[in-house]
């Protein structure tokens, strides 16, 4: 009996080995099938947010169709906020003279603003107007200003460049200087409307 619990304690021994090393083995293959499963999928729609595309409809090129030339300021009402898994998140501008399409950033973008809009919002717009294929007005968000806020929520850059994508090398500045009036055309306006490209053809 003696040599038999002798014989029998390595082997218990290894079995212990064994199932510390499997367990290691196993936590390792988990780790690999979640990377696998849900990390493609993640850069997926990252890399989809980057690509160039044109938006069925306007016409429009989204997010590159910023004109700087074209940038101007809205001032109105907002109504009907759209917030689609791909493609911008946009919503109506009614000013009482025209309404305007707003396109903003993508889902993920506009969930980190932590960004309210009820219906009826009084809001504030700058950014590139252009007129759509299907004959409506669009204005491609650089900044929007909710009520009486202080601090405006910023999506592009001076030069238009979208702030989802990260810095861009010459092109950030600081905090803020997107909302400057000395930068991007000069187009803030001071009614319904703004100035600069369409927007002197529809306050």
């Amino acid at each position: 009996m003696k040599r038999i619990a002798k014989d029998t304690a390595p082997v218990r021994t290894g079995c212990l080995t064994i199932l510390k090393i499997g367990r290691g083995r196993l936590l390792v293959l988990l780790l690999l099938f979640f990377l696998t499963a849900f990390l493609p999928p993640a850069l997926e729609t990252a890399q989809a947010e980057e690509r160039d595309a044109v938006l069925e409809g306007s016409g429009i090129h989204y997010p590159g169709g910023f004109d700087p030339n074209t940038v101007g300021e809205v001032r109105g009402k907002a109504y009907g906020l759209s917030v689609p898994e791909r493609g911008p998140v946009r919503f109506r501008l009614e000013t009482g003279k025209a309404t305007y399409t707003v396109l903003a950033s993508p889902k993920w973008f506009w969930k980190d603003l932590n960004a309210e809009l009820p219906d009826g919002t009084e809001i504030r717009v700058r950014g590139s107007k252009t007129l759509g294929q299907d004959s409506n007005l669009y204005i491609i968000a650089q900044q929007i200003r909710i009520g009486s806020s202080d601090r405006p929520m910023e999506l592009r850059n001076d030069g238009g460049f979208p702030l989802w994508k990260g810095p861009k090398t010459g092109g950030m500045g600081a905090p803020g200087d997107s909302g400057s009036p000395m930068r991007g055309g000069g187009g803030m306006g001071s009614g319904p409307g703004g100035t600069g490209g369409m927007g002197g053809r529809h306050r």
